[in-house]
């Protein structure tokens, strides 16, 4: 996916100059060219940009008036012929300060700096997109990992719970409820004083039992609305 970038400037040739560095860069697009700070908010603001290239001194609105009223954080370089705004700039969280007229070389170093942290945001994601929802329970004084959907249901036993999947059972010092905390309500109903089921093992419900593959669990009659509730519905 190309990295999406505006450029703001009151001067023309400022943009022509950095419209011709980018054709160096097939992960780079430019969605937009402006040289009205206003007409350039509203289209950041009602677009996803990922990164705005920003002179500061331009007519009805500065380059720093219009980084405080984009709506959403986005890579802000600031491309300038003044040195004096660096402090100010950095200070609203600038990627980078580019001074005019600006060298291909450090044009360049800004480009790949771009790249790099927009491509750990987006692996990051995936990377947390990728991990099985979970819940760590203490088992002989080893915290032990369960991943959600191995989970059939969980017994509790008085200061005790029983987690059984569908390969093993664990036992821990921890109550029902502090533990149904942990479990997304989606996936997880209550059925009893002493039960909390997973919604997708269930097999089959008769009358005020359910059964999840060979287990046969009650349905406490203060549950029993709810519980079929929210399993049928």
């Amino acid at each position: 996916m190309k990295i999406k970038c505006v450029l703001v400037d009151d001067e023309p040739s400022a943009i022509k100059i950095l419209q011709n560095y980018f054709t160096n860069f097939a992960d780079f697009e430019i969605i937009g060219t402006f040289s009205n700070a206003l007409e350039a908010l509203e289209f950041i603001n009602n677009n996803s940009v990922d990164a705005v290239f920003l002179d500061i001194n331009m007519p009805m609105m500065t380059g720093f008036e219009l980084i405080r009223l984009i709506e959403y954080k986005t890579k802000i370089v600031i491309t300038t012929a003044f040195r004096e705004f660096a402090a100010e700039s950095y200070e609203l969280d600038v990627l980078d300060y580019l001074l005019k007229p600006i060298p291909l070389p450090r044009f360049i170093k800004c480009i790949n700096r771009i790249s790099t942290e927009i491509n750990l945001k987006n692996n990051t994601k995936i990377e947390a997109h990728r991990i099985e929802p979970h819940i760590f329970i203490k088992v002989d004084k080893k915290m032990i990992k369960i991943t959600i959907e191995e989970i059939l249901f969980i017994e509790g036993m008085k200061e005790y719970i029983k987690v059984v999947t569908s390969d093993k059972t664990y036992i821990t010092h921890k109550s029902l409820t502090s533990l149904s905390d942990e479990l997304p309500v989606d996936r997880f109903v209550r059925i009893h004083k002493s039960f909390i089921i997973a919604i997708d093992k269930i097999k089959s419900i008769e009358g005020n039992r359910i059964q999840i593959i060979s287990y046969t669990l009650p349905i406490g009659r203060n549950y029993s609305k709810d519980v079929k509730s929210k399993i049928l519905e």
